[in-house]
């Protein structure tokens, strides 16, 4: 399957996606004086950075310990060959799956788990993760502090 070219973005898209990345729930009309441009040109860029999925969806960003997962480890992945389709499915399924990464390396899939403790992320590793068809062998890095440098 061929890959959608990069967008060509300009200084005021690239200023839009850092204002919009710093706060996703600025208001067009901040956008638009923090970037010197119209409310209406700023609208304009933003209806054009998402219809050509530049922009992809606007989130909140969450401080997992004060929101109960307190516990949080980086899970890297070995996985059977051919199996990526069916395994990144099955792995979306999985709420404390965080983030998933199909990577180069001594690994092939790096994964963020997030969980309310030690026992919960045990459980997600053991029960769900090694026990999923197509995954050979499994890693896991306990995080100890998260810096969000956002």
């Amino acid at each position: 399957m061929a890959e959608t070219p990069a967008a060509a973005l300009d200084e005021i898209d690239k200023s839009i996606l850092a204002e919009l990345t710093r706060d996703g729930r600025a208001s067009v009309s901040a956008v638009a004086e923090a970037v010197h441009i119209s409310r209406a040109h700023a609208y304009s860029r933003i209806s054009k950075l998402t219809s050509s999925g530049v922009l992809t969806r606007f989130t909140a960003v969450v401080d997992p310990v004060k929101a109960g997962l307190r516990s949080s480890a980086y899970v890297t992945l070995k996985v059977r060959q051919h199996s990526w389709r069916e395994l990144k499915e099955a792995l979306r399924k999985i709420p404390e799956v965080h983030h998933v990464a199909l990577v180069g390396g001594s690994f092939d899939v790096i994964l963020l788990v997030r969980a309310e403790d030690n026992l919960h992320l045990r459980q997600v590793i053991f029960d769900h993760l090694q026990s999923m068809p197509g995954v050979l062998d499994t890693q896991t890095f306990l995080v100890f502090e998260d810096l969000d440098i956002r």
